[in-house]
């Protein structure tokens, strides 16, 4: 069965409410009237979908959406296809965050548990065997499968759908995430919260709704307090077999391949995509938007800035290839310490 989604959407809108609502212009030709059902990024956009360009390295995108409308700079709106509306602002990003809010008014904060005092919600579906310890609060329309236990104080939000034979842990709470079959929580772990998404300006910061989902697949294990936020208008994906240490951040539109392994203390930023067999070392982080290839490993400490081939080893700040990093280490370990000689001899 498809799952129905997390967040209701309000609209259609017509292209006068977004202008409107994003304090865009409308470019000349463009239809008022027409109607937009939803907001989609450049590549999933149809005829009916607003999307935004503010990035020229995603010139390529914009080239080839389907979008039927793009909110764009005045300087780059003859880069959009002519089949595309045109709405004009100063701020395209700020704008698609104003209307995110317009289509999804529910978005800013979490679908968890009932308003009423229920501890497992009457609409919640619970196959044999699943045990709720005490305290452990299940939302509405969640689905949980045979053989999962739900720890003590854990909480298990509206419509997040658990897998056969997974353990979520006291006082770990699940929301806008669909978890396959066993899958392994540990204490206090967050999934699911929305993503650290802000417009920024000098007139404040606009809080980007995140309508995407998490989607952890089979065989999961995932750390104590480790938290993995979900997507802002794609899904955040916890590949198959992958495990996650404690105290992990991963932000929001990763995607991690299969059988990764994540080390504590490790920060994922957003839209950073790893694919299978990666291997990051403890307080290893990346900077976002970039790929890091399959079978990569990135040193503890390690901190990509770029994209790294599958099969590299990588390690220091910016990340460089591991044999480099070492020598460059070896060669500054070794002046420092002729420094200090010098130094020695000077003072003598």
């Amino acid at each position: 069965m498809e799952h129905p989604g997390f967040f209701r959407r309000a609209g259609p809108f017509s292209l006068a409410d977004l202008a409107r609502a994003t304090g865009a212009e409308l470019a000349p030709g463009a239809d008022a009237t027409t109607m937009i059902e939803d907001v989609r990024t450049l590549t999933d956009a149809g005829p009916r979908h607003l999307s935004f360009f503010n990035n020229r390295k995603y010139a390529d995108q914009l080239a080839a959406t389907r979008a039927g409308a793009c909110l764009v700079l005045p300087a780059l709106a003859a880069r959009v296809p002519e089949a595309t509306a045109r709405l004009l602002t100063a701020d395209p990003y700020r704008g698609f965050a104003q209307a995110l809010a317009l289509f999804y008014p529910d978005a800013r904060l979490s679908q968890a548990a009932s308003p009423g005092d229920q501890r497992i919600d009457p609409s919640a579906e619970l196959e044999e065997s699943v045990i709720v310890e005490p305290g452990a609060i299940i939302g509405p329309e969640a689905r949980i499968g045979r053989g999962t236990r739900i720890g003590a104080g854990a909480v298990v939000g509206y419509r997040v759908t658990i897998g056969r034979d997974s353990h979520v842990g006291p006082l770990a709470t699940v929301a806008h995430a669909l978890i396959g079959d066993r899958v392994i929580i540990h204490t206090g772990a967050r999934i699911g919260q929305d993503g650290f998404g802000f417009a920024m300006g000098p007139g404040g910061h606009f809080k980007v709704p995140q309508i995407g989902r998490v989607i952890i697949q089979d065989d999961v294990e995932i750390g104590a307090n480790s938290t993995i936020d979900r997507g802002a208008l794609k899904d955040t994906i916890i590949g198959e077999g992958s495990k996650i240490d404690n105290l992990v951040q991963i932000g929001h539109n990763v995607v991690l391949g299969r059988h990764c392994v994540i080390v504590a203390h490790v920060g994922i930023s957003g839209s950073t995509e790893l694919g299978d067999f990666v291997v990051m070392g403890g307080q290893s982080g990346t900077v976002g938007h970039i790929k890091i290839g399959s079978g990569a490993q990135v040193a503890g400490a390690g901190h990509p800035t770029k994209d790294v081939p599958a099969g590299a080893r990588v390690g220091g700040t910016p990340a460089r290839p591991l044999t480099q990093w070492a020598r460059e280490s070896a060669l500054l370990a070794r002046l420092v310490k002729r420094g200090a000689k010098d130094d020695d001899v000077g003072e003598a």
